[in-house]
């Protein structure tokens, strides 16, 4: 099976990141260098990149992932290209990741190149967290071919990509960029172009409330930290935010944040107008069969019982879960001589 050249504009952090979930996944991957260097200097990030790039696979088999014997045949689909060789290793991509730093001016230098030496077909897809995918498509030769794929770290191993499309944007390129992500095992989401896409604007409101929760005394880092690892984090490892309003019941949260504005005295927990309008509506959640989500025709225990289950999953997973005590005299006990479990013990 023949798979496509996939070309990242830096050898940074992120494009190594990249280049090792596709490796991973069989792709030949060319690092591509935008900063002119001499020969040494080259050398020297050629030989920073291969070389993190060969102990990240080396730390994935030695954590169980794969054998070991398969770290140098996977390294070994990573290359690191100059500038100066950027044509040639560009021309044969068809996708081009761009990976350089935040800064407008300079992606879209890199960005304008990039897309002058491309296949025409090739997609191009920039992988900021920060800038809006229209402020840089001017700068893209054939901008009906770019939009933004942001990655979140470790690229290799978070499976989200946040895809963004443009208002150019040709929607079947969204629907091959999304195929080639599912096809190394990637969970691609659309969304909108909107500043912090979903993940960072979501994620920058809990890193400043948990900081702030610091700076007020609530409690400690340390607690704060655990709190959020087997509460917060564990709860939303396998219900949705929007999925828990419904599960819940969004009254629970229009009321909950009626209380913390109020005790607070501060309107960032206000709840938003569509929390409000849901309740006028009565769409309540899961109780009512109507949320943000559909339960229409849904069999909600069913439901219910594969969520519990994920949750058992993950406790189990965590080292969390443990056995109920049991009167050992009790017939249900495992360890009881009158236990369902003992008495097939005696019969075989």
């Amino acid at each position: 099976m023949t798979r496509p050249l996939i070309a990242c504009l830096g050898a940074g952090r992120m494009g190594r990141g990249i280049a090792v979930a596709f490796a991973y996944a069989g792709h030949e991957v060319r690092l591509v260098d935008v900063k002119e260097r001499d020969g040494a200097g080259f050398r020297d990030l050629q030989s920073a990149a291969l070389a993190e790039v060969r102990a990240t696979f080396a730390s994935l088999a030695g954590l169980g992932l794969f054998d070991p014997s398969a770290v140098d045949q996977l390294s070994s689909r990573i290359g690191v290209v100059p500038a100066s060789g950027r044509r040639a290793a560009l021309s044969e991509a068809s996708i081009i990741f761009e990976g350089v730093p935040e800064i407008l001016e300079h992606k879209r230098e890199v960005l304008a190149d990039a897309s002058a030496l491309a296949q025409p077909d090739a997609i191009i897809a920039s992988t900021t967290s920060t800038i809006m995918v229209d402020d840089m498509a001017g700068a893209v030769a054939g901008p009906e071919r770019f939009l933004n794929a942001h990655w979140l770290n470790p690229a290799y191993l978070v499976p989200l990509v946040e895809v963004s499309p443009g208002g150019k944007t040709d929607p079947a390129v969204t629907e091959r960029l999304k195929a080639l992500l599912e096809g190394i095992g990637k969970v691609p989401v659309v969304c909108k172009s909107s500043p912090g896409f979903i993940v960072p604007r979501i994620q920058a409101l809990a890193m400043n409330e948990a900081a702030r929760m610091v700076e007020e005394g609530v409690a400690s880092a340390e607690e704060i930290d655990k709190a959020i690892r087997v509460g917060f984090g564990f709860r939303f490892a396998v219900l949705g935010l929007l999925e828990f309003i419904d599960w819940g019941g969004g009254d629970i949260l229009f009321h909950a944040s009626r209380y913390l504005e109020g005790a607070l005295g501060n309107e960032r927990y206000r709840a938003p107008e569509v929390i409000h309008r849901n309740m006028e509506e009565g769409r309540i959640g899961l109780r009512t069969g109507q949320g943000f989500l559909d339960y229409a025709g849904l069999d909600v225990v069913a439901y219910r019982n594969e969520r519990l289950a994920a949750f058992i999953g993950l406790s189990r997973h965590l080292g969390l879960s443990r056995a109920p005590e049991l009167d050992p005299n009790s017939p249900s006990c495992c360890d009881g001589e009158g236990s369902p479990v003992a008495r097939k013990a005696q019969r075989t």
